[in-house]
């Protein structure tokens, strides 16, 4: 009977594993444009994002936490910049320009790099431009007072601002099945591709008399 027995608990144990163990699967979100890929589905939560020149923006942030690894994507709403800082009371003179709006939306890879960089007790240990499917960005690489490390990837694509970030254990092995997993989607939710650098393009400034041309 013990060996029939034990037949019995290893088959259980195998029906069972599946439920307690997740397995990483492409996460796709068609409201904000992006896949990556995740171990669970992520908790998703409302935010807002204070820019450098002082207006504040929607967003998203796609969190998931499993054995002391966190990951998220935060997505970062400039869509609407223009409306946003026309409607501004925080202005001063320095930053009441009607081109603020444009330089701010242009800005928000390395404005959100520099935040990074300012987090208490950090030590950066990689930091240098990047890209993705030839979207241009940013990469960080961060170990924190506790001596885990944050891997950290930012992509500014049609005014939206992605935010990866991954932190890991010390001595984790790199979180690099989430790192490099990032696609942003079109409106028809199908993957972005380019054939050369993509660099967030917008329109003209309202009333530049030609003047203040097309961001490229």
């Amino acid at each position: 009977m013990r060996p029939l027995r034990a037949l019995a608990v290893l088959a259980a144990l195998l029906v069972a594993a599946p439920s307690s163990a997740q397995e990483w699967a492409t996460y796709t979100n068609k409201v904000d444009r992006f896949e990556v890929n995740l171990p669970g589905q992520p908790k998703v939560q409302e935010t807002t994002w204070p820019s450098e020149y002082g207006a504040v923006f929607p967003g998203r942030v796609y969190s998931y936490e499993q054995n002391g690894n966190r990951y998220s994507v935060t997505v970062i709403d400039y869509t609407n910049a223009e409306k946003i800082h026309a409607a501004r009371t925080n202005k001063t003179e320095a930053d009441s320009g009607p081109m603020y709006w444009q330089i701010d939306v242009q800005a928000s890879v390395q404005f959100a790099a520099t935040k990074f960089r300012q987090r208490p007790g950090v030590k950066v240990t990689y930091d240098a431009w990047h890209y993705i499917d030839l979207i241009s960005g940013h990469q960080l690489q961060l170990t924190n007072a506790d001596q885990s490390r944050t891997f950290v990837g930012i992509y500014l694509h049609e005014s939206r601002l992605y935010i990866l970030e991954a932190t890991v254990p010390a001595r984790a092995p790199q979180p690099g099945l989430f790192q490099q997993s990032l696609s942003i989607l079109d409106e028809m939710g199908n993957r972005v591709r380019y054939n050369s650098i993509y660099f967030n393009r917008l329109p003209p400034i309202r009333g530049a008399g030609g003047r203040g041309g097309a961001a490229q």
